[in-house]
């Protein structure tokens, strides 16, 4: 599929119709797909982390929910998307491990999943469909076509949002 675009790790990108984002190997990271349903302008972050203000290294703005979420959608208004027709899908955000103490700080995906819907929350970018949370890790795709998020699993199935 030659109109297929990979997003890493700490990574994000956006594409027109017919273009296909994808992520893999969400585990406790989220990802973050914006879709203008209008201009069919997508878009997709794979974070690693809730809050960029909260560690030293914080230079690559895509890892962090605070400031990919924002960099996506000026990209995404950059190739012509409106902010009032965008909404938002999430998936991702597993607690990979399990740990004797329940402490707050390795909850690091339900972190991400909470900070990435306070962010688009301020934002007023409707959360239409999200699959977060469990103990597995997952692979999205967001086609432009349809503004379907696919989000496959092993052991679980595949989703469609």
């Amino acid at each position: 599929m030659d109109n297929l675009i990979k997003v890493g790790m700490a990574d994000l990108n956006t594409t027109k119709c017919p273009g296909v984002l994808t992520t893999l190997g969400l585990g406790s990271c989220v990802g973050i797909a914006l879709y203008d349903r209008v201009t069919k302008v997508g878009g997709l972050a794979h974070i690693m982390l809730p809050n960029s203000t909260q560690v030293k290294n914080n230079s690559n703005r895509a890892k962090f929910a605070d400031t990919a979420i924002y960099d996506l959608l000026d990209m995404m208004i950059n190739l012509g998307a409106k902010k009032n027709n965008i909404t938002a899908k999430l998936a991702g955000g597993a607690q990979m491990f399990s740990f004797s103490q329940a402490n707050d700080i390795m909850k690091i995906g339900q972190r991400n999943a909470a900070a990435s819907k306070e962010i688009l929350n301020k934002l007023t970018i409707p959360i239409i469909a999200e699959d977060t949370g469990g103990n597995y890790g997952r692979t999205i795709e967001l086609d432009t076509v349809t503004g379907l998020l696919m989000v496959k699993t092993i052991g679980y199935g595949i989703k469609q949002l």
